[in-house]
């Protein structure tokens, strides 16, 4: 089963912070799967977050070199169907669009399952299923 993985999985994989080696750890093996899958737009994510001075701070060479790993997982591009279909789950499931584009994307690759802190673990949204990898770290 394909895991879609979300931005802040990939921001704690990046992260130095030792407040957060737990989520560190947990977003590191699970980036070593080869059932992962992610978007355009988690990549584009990372790259903003990550380089901002209070966040990451990474320099763009730095953020450059773990998009370049990660972009040799299956990646979802930004299409019109992806769009299309994150605007249906705004409405029918009131996501903002953003969190719509990530279930619109991994619904697109195949995959069951969402793997973010930033829905409700456990919700279905049509027939993905959202994880919390990090509860309980």
């Amino acid at each position: 089963m394909t895991l879609f993985v979300d931005t802040n999985v990939l921001l704690y994989a990046a992260s130095a912070d030792v407040q957060e080696r737990d989520k560190t750890t947990r977003a590191r093996q699970i980036l070593t799967s080869e059932d992962v899958a992610l978007s355009a737009q988690v990549l584009q994510e990372f790259y903003w977050v990550a380089t901002r001075p209070h966040k990451l701070a990474l320099s763009h060479l730095e953020a450059q070199a773990y998009i370049d790993v990660w972009k040799l997982f299956p990646v979802q591009p930004i299409t019109v169907g992806v769009i299309e279909d994150a605007l249906y789950l705004c409405q029918r499931r009131q996501l903002s669009y953003w969190d719509a584009a990530i279930i619109a994307a991994a619904r697109h690759l195949g995959c069951e399952q969402v793997l973010t802190e930033d829905l409700n673990h456990g919700q279905y949204y049509e027939e993905v299923r959202v994880i919390n990898p990090f509860a309980g770290a």
